[in-house]
């Protein structure tokens, strides 16, 4: 019996790989189409963001600063077949349009590339967001660059031209587009044809203010890709600015490869040599007993297949149902979302020398950090090591699932993940600088004291980040657990909002759901203390106490002095603006050392923020116009407004509130 079921595992087996093999020609062909684009299949770097199904490239900073950003597709796309040694050739159609406010800053331009990195993220300015200013040679690429200014670093013709690039902004070929009646920096929508033939061996880009292809292309370069389309690749567009306003939009997005056929022959296409064709000797006249052959043959070309698909179906029937139970299983692989890369618990465990408590970098609710040397590619990064396995598994997928689909420069990246031994690990990029909290409360003398403008910078960016969160991305992100133990510092003194494990996804239109785990004490907004709904303004509300933390240097909730009296931060500095003196507010550490208007502008909206009435608090956005000087302040009352609430819910602290203990420590 034994020996029957292997017998028949055999076949099915046999019939599967013939099938497989009979596909895998399809199998490496990939499409997409993207009427209208959306974060689930996209992966935002830098200061590319999403809005209305259009990815904004560059932002509108003020000159002189500048800005890049990049979009990529987040699946690998296969561009050379092994089996038959040849690459693939592709085509893609998108529309863009290049916006300026100030018609006369225009500068740098966008491009589409292929690169077999899905982390491109290059220097502003006239490097397109492809190329690192210091590193030239580092990224990989095969580019086209829409490029609107003059680079005499790049040999660029004129500041209004299309090229194609390889692993160089020296482009290869040039052409103007203004030949053909385009302007690139017209503000229009433009619709763009790039079509590869690699049996031709040339690259054609079309190009038109309609959705009707041209027959003419603004470029065309006969090249061999296959050296640079090796294996699998990623596709995306990049854009950057200096010193300019200039936005880059991506409207929509398709693209496809196809072939992987042999090369046409450039010469004699239709002439055949002798060996190439099997021929057939003369065959004796069939005879009755031949034609009884003939008709089973026929019987069994028929029926062959017919049985082959039945068996086919039937197999795919036990796989189908055996993926489904593996699924259903305690398999924790099946619910992460692909993106990150899976480390093996033998390379974190390693890194950092085998969890040891030298290399703790803090604690929380999930469990330990630690930093994590990797000697192997001389890289560092930290590795949050959950304390309970099945307790953190949800937080762990929370976080997973959430932050790797978010790409924000103000954002802690994500670098991987690991479940292996029972154990549930995330690996992120390294912060220099640790916490916010760490170096705003460290003991005098020690560390660096965070000057002035290091402390709107960070202001900014945290707003620029939730901002990002609860605005620009497809779904809302409620954050749920903003503080200064959550905020971390770079090798600048950025602000990186990390820690997701609270995080939650909402559609925009949405009513936020209740829930009962959030928050530490301090940061909580009155209605979440109460009702425990947490909504876009309840981060509004524990950003505002974070503002006023990095403006006055003391912490949410401290003893008053020698004295067993607790004492509020808002509820101080709110009775200071009552007084008509807010200004003493001000981290005394400073010495002074800071504008006074600047430092009122920040008090005020750290209170306006941490107002009680969450209806009167200012979203995300207009904060980042504030303190751009884009928006008016908002008006805070001299007297703390008070609120009541109804007596229909009642909960426990206890269960809407995390310890004291949590925040990360040395």
């Amino acid at each position: 019996m034994p020996a029957r079921k292997f017998l028949d595992f055999f076949v099915l087996l046999f019939f599967f790989l013939n099938f497989l093999s009979f596909n895998l020609v399809l199998a490496n062909n990939v499409s997409f189409n993207f009427p209208s684009l959306n974060l689930r299949n996209l992966t935002l770097l830098g200061d590319a963001y999403l809005r209305n199904g259009v990815i904004g490239l560059t932002r509108a900073v003020g000159v002189p600063s500048s800005s890049a950003g990049t979009v990529v597709y987040n699946n690998p796309v296969p561009f050379f077949d092994q089996e038959t040694n040849t690459t693939a050739s592709f085509n893609t159609k998108f529309t863009f349009s290049i916006n300026n406010i100030n018609p006369s800053s225009y500068g740098d331009g966008l491009a589409f590339f292929i690169s077999p990195d899905d982390q491109i993220l290059g220097s502003p300015g006239g490097y397109l967001g492809l190329v690192n200013s210091s590193q030239l040679t580092k990224n990989r690429f095969v580019a086209i660059e829409f490029d609107t200014r003059l680079d005499a670093h790049f040999n660029d013709p004129n500041d209004h031209h299309v090229g194609l690039d390889i692993d160089s902004l020296n482009s290869i070929k040039t052409a103007d587009p203004r030949l053909q009646g385009l302007d690139l920096k017209s503000g229009n929508s433009i619709t763009v044809w790039i079509d590869y033939k690699n049996d031709l061996r040339v690259l054609r880009v079309f190009m038109n203010y309609s959705i009707l292809k041209p027959e003419k292309p603004v470029l065309s370069v006969d090249i061999d890709l296959s050296e640079y389309l090796k294996d699998v690749m990623y596709v995306g567009f990049s854009a950057s600015t200096e010193g300019s306003t200039e936005l880059h939009l991506i409207q929509n997005w398709s693209f496809k490869t196809s072939g992987f056929l042999p090369v046409r022959p450039r010469s004699h296409p239709h002439n055949v040599s002798d060996n190439s064709v099997n021929t057939v000797g003369n065959l004796p006249i069939s005879n009755s007993s031949s034609k009884h052959h003939n008709k089973i043959g026929l019987g069994l070309g028929i029926a062959g297949p017919a049985l082959f698909l039945v068996v086919l179906a039937v197999f795919g029937y036990i796989v189908a149902k055996k993926w489904r139970g593996m699924r259903q299983g305690t398999c924790l692989k099946a619910e992460l979302v692909p993106g990150p890369k899976e480390f093996s618990y033998k390379e974190l465990h390693s890194a950092t020398r085998g969890f040891h408590s030298s290399r703790i970098l803090g604690r929380g609710s999930f469990g330990n950090v630690y930093k994590a040397f990797f000697v192997s590619t001389g890289s560092i990064a930290a590795v949050k090591r959950s304390k309970h396995s099945h307790e953190g598994k949800t937080e762990f997928l929370a976080e997973l699932s959430i932050i790797a689909c978010l790409r924000h420069k103000n954002l802690v990246q994500l670098l991987g993940w690991c479940s292996e031994k029972g154990e549930l690990l995330l690996v992120y990029e390294f912060m220099s600088n640790g916490s916010l909290d760490k170096v705003l409360y460290q003991e005098p003398g020690h560390g660096v004291l965070l000057s002035w403008d290091y402390r709107i910078n960070i202001v900014v960016g945290l707003a620029s980040a939730l901002n990002y969160l609860h605005q620009e991305c497809e779904q809302q992100v409620i954050h749920r657990d903003i503080k200064a133990s959550n905020v971390m510092l770079d090798g600048n003194f950025n602000a990186r909002l990390g820690d997701f494990g609270l995080a939650r996804l909402m559609d925009h239109d949405k009513s936020p759901v209740s829930t009962l785990t959030a928050g530490t004490m301090g940061y909580l907004a009155p209605e979440y203390l109460q009702y425990g709904k947490a909504t876009d303004m309840t981060d509004v509300f524990s950003y505002g106490v974070v503002v006023l933390e990095v403006a006055c240097g003391r912490r949410p909730i401290e003893r008053d002095g020698d004295s067993y009296k607790m004492v509020n931060l808002v509820d101080w500095v709110w009775g200071l603006h009552a007084e008509g003196r807010i200004i003493e507010a001000a981290d005394k550490r400073l010495n002074g050392e800071f504008n006074e208007e600047e430092m009122k502008k920040l008090l005020l909206l750290g209170l306006g923020c941490a107002n009680p009435d969450s209806t009167e608090r200012p979203s995300m956005r207009r904060v980042l116009q504030i303190l751009n000087n884009e928006a008016a302040p908002v008006m805070v009352p001299k007297m703390k407004p008070s609120l009541t609430f109804s007596r229909e819910v009642s909960l426990k602290l206890d269960d809407i509130i995390s310890d004291e203990d949590d925040r990360w420590s040395d």
